[in-house]
């Protein structure tokens, strides 16, 4: 469903991703794990179509990101770690400019619109300007903005942050639902826990390279992933 192939991100002089290659199936939740800086977010920004990258190549569903950015777009969904919404407009005048822009048809924008809302308590709030909304409602938002179009990739920088415990808990089964039914999702995060008991794959990147790859077992072996992270962090810092 991704497939990222020696992508290699500069900025000036500073290299922030380096030759970086990694394959998430269809029907795999993808974890991607580093400090702060370490190139998680410029590898998803590139992954979405929203940064330009200098080297490589990535595919979203076999179409080329570079040659086909339109066409992957349709097939993605990108929940950023601090939702930019419009707070002009209300909950539901933003959901519904969402499913326009992806041609989701009236009643089945309504259905789930209706289903999303009311899973995550935010039916109560659509007519609210969304400037009135607390961070964690955003993201409630914004979720439900990535869902309304069905998309085959989700992608997120970390989704978990803002949310209550049962809005977590829900986006944690709604994850598992979307990959059941055949989608993939590729996401950031710094909690661990919650990478190690959600995740099929985990990528570990560090200083904009990738240290570390494949199956959740693969990765972990006998330790715990924080174990395996903290001591790749160290080598680093050895």
């Amino acid at each position: 469903m991704l497939q990222i192939n020696h992508l290699t991100k500069r900025y000036g002089d500073k290299i922030a991703v380096n030759d970086l290659s990694l394959h998430i199936a269809p029907g795999e939740i993808c974890g991607f794990i580093g400090h702060n800086g370490a190139g998680k977010t410029t590898t998803i920004k590139a992954c979405c179509g929203i940064l330009p990258f200098d080297e490589g190549e990535i595919f979203v569903d076999g179409l080329s990101v570079k040659e086909k950015p339109l066409d992957c777009k349709a097939k993605i969904a990108y929940i950023p770690d601090n939702p930019d919404l419009y707070g002009y407009m209300t909950g539901t005048r933003y959901l519904s400019f969402i499913a326009d822009i992806f041609d989701v048809p009236l009643a089945q924008r309504r259905e789930r619109i209706e289903r999303y809302a009311d899973l995550f308590s935010l039916s109560a709030d659509l007519s609210q300007p969304i400037s009135a909304y607390s961070h964690g409602m955003k993201q409630k938002l914004a979720i439900i903005a990535a869902l309304i179009h069905e998309p085959k990739l989700i992608i997120m920088d970390e989704p978990f942050v803002g949310l209550d415990t049962k809005a977590a808990h829900i986006l944690k089964g709604l994850m598992r639902d979307h990959c059941n039914a055949g989608g993939a999702i590729f996401f950031s995060t710094h909690v661990l826990e919650v990478a190690e008991k959600l995740c099929d794959r985990v990528a570990i990147i560090r200083g904009g390279e990738l240290v570390r790859a494949g199956s959740m077992e693969e990765v972990r072996g006998d330790e715990s992933l924080e174990s395996v992270f903290l001591e790749l962090a160290e080598e680093n810092h050895d």
